[in-house]
């Protein structure tokens, strides 16, 4: 009966610690919007988000506070959700290995997501057409493109793989099942893009990159894998 127990209050702690990792990403997300939003309010007034410029650079200061709460806040939150580079994927340098794979990632992407997409463009309650909401108006040119490629290309998918492909899927493996962890990170990922069509490829997306941390031990590959992915959707936007 004790043994039952304690089987039970394992389970209990295990189901608590995977649903606080999976809040306190999401809560750290909303929380970095805040903590650079409402500084820049106080500074700029209305025109905080009425420029391209300035729209970026919050989603660039965005993404970096994100990033840097999700690696040294854990330290103040409880000590099971403490990291190390090695939970991170972060370890050693990118490697050859990891350009040759996330080139593969990038193509094996765009092949499962425009499968599932043209399946599910069956369904009235899909639109795959929608124009995914960046922000700010995709008619800028000069140093403001230079910026928005910087964030979005560069800055955004490092902070992204550190806080999804890192931390949290680091820290869930280690409880869960490969698969289960792979599931939960990729939904959370799809669902914090907002918008079904583009949640549904970049979640597909998610799963890759799960598959290339498996192989590699890094998410060194998943963060080229998703730099290629924004920069070929950067070129469509912008460029085209």
């Amino acid at each position: 009966m004790p043994e039952k127990k304690n089987r039970q209050k394992d389970l209990f702690k295990k189901i608590l610690l995977i649903v606080g990792a999976l809040v306190f990403v999401f809560a750290t997300f909303i929380a970095a919007q805040f903590l650079v939003g409402i500084p820049l309010y106080w500074i700029l007034g209305e025109r905080t988000l009425e420029t391209p410029l300035w729209t970026t650079i919050y989603s660039t200061l965005v993404y970096i506070v994100a990033a840097a709460l999700i690696i040294f806040l854990p330290k103040i939150v409880s000590k099971n959700f403490k990291t190390n580079r090695e939970e991170l994927g972060l370890t050693g340098l990118p490697t050859f290995t990891d350009m040759g794979i996330s080139v593969l990632g990038i193509i094996a992407t765009f092949i499962v997501a425009g499968v599932v997409v043209t399946i599910l463009s069956n369904f009235p309650w899909f639109d795959a057409e929608q124009t995914q909401e960046i922000g700010y108006s995709t008619q800028i040119i000069g140093f403001d493109r230079v910026v928005a490629f910087l964030s979005l290309v560069v800055i955004a998918p490092i902070a992204e793989e550190i806080m999804f492909r890192g931390w949290l899927y680091g820290k869930l493996k280690k409880h869960i099942s490969v698969p289960l962890a792979v599931f939960l990170v990729s939904a959370l990922f799809g669902f914090i893009h907002g918008q079904l069509n583009v949640g549904v490829t970049v979640g597909i997306m998610s799963v890759i990159m799960c598959l290339e941390r498996e192989l590699t031990g890094t998410i060194y590959a998943g963060i080229l894998t998703h730099m290629l992915k924004n920069g070929i959707a950067f070129y469509l936007l912008f460029i085209v």
